[in-house]
């Protein structure tokens, strides 16, 4: 592919990944009594409602211009804590349920990669097109599932950490409330790096391919 077609690629992957995982967050919140996304009109493929200036714009062609590929969020799915029937631990399970989703969809490509050559007799061009479409898609939906579940507000991952933290420790909580979006910006610009190892190796795990 050439440049332009690999930036419609990869945001079109990127853009359905993220709907996916706003939707879960939408879903399960309904399941558990909140019906705020649904009203909101979130519960839908459409990604307009989704798109997120930053998250959505700004940062897919910076991730791009910088590192050679897409990546972003959509604009949070609403809800409303206090509807949910499970006051202590509702949060928590309606945050996991995005990343959860990209795991999912990472697990399901992965098994494809992983039994698609026993449906030809030999290697071709075709195959390895299928491979590498389907590699870049649990690529991308395990960078996702394992940036979210990072405990920094307004991610996934703050929602369950601020589920476990014993009273005593809030002030842990009012500070990355606080200044979670700086530490945020702080953590994708300089620390991001870090977070590759994890992801290499939950893509082998579910591919069977090394880095």
């Amino acid at each position: 592919m050439n440049q332009g077609l690999d930036i419609i690629f990869q945001a079109t992957i990127l853009i359905f990944s993220i709907i996916i995982h706003e939707i879960s967050h939408g879903y399960v919140a309904l399941a558990l009594g909140d019906p705020t996304a649904k009203y909101a009109g979130r519960l839908t493929l459409n990604p307009i409602p989704h798109i997120d200036l930053f998250g959505s714009i700004i940062l897919p062609i910076i991730s791009f211009a910088t590192g050679g590929f897409i990546f972003g969020w959509a604009k949070p799915v609403p809800y409303n804590p206090y509807n949910l029937r499970n006051q202590k631990w509702g949060s928590a399970i309606v945050g996991a349920a995005g990343p959860l989703s990209n795991i999912l969809i990472a697990f399901f490509f992965g098994m494809l990669i992983r039994i698609m050559p026993y449906f030809f007799s030999e290697p071709t061009q075709f195959l390895a097109n299928l491979v590498s479409i389907a590699s870049f898609i649990v690529f991308l939906n395990v960078l996702l599932a394992i940036f979210n579940l990072l405990p920094i507000p307004p991610l996934d991952g703050s929602k369950v950490l601020f589920a476990m933290l014993p009273y005593q420790f809030r002030y842990i909580q009012d500070f990355l409330e606080q200044y979670g979006f700086i530490i945020l910006l702080f953590f994708i610009f300089f620390l991001f790096r870090l977070l590759y190892p994890v992801i290499q190796i939950v893509f082998s795990i579910f591919t069977g391919i090394g880095f």
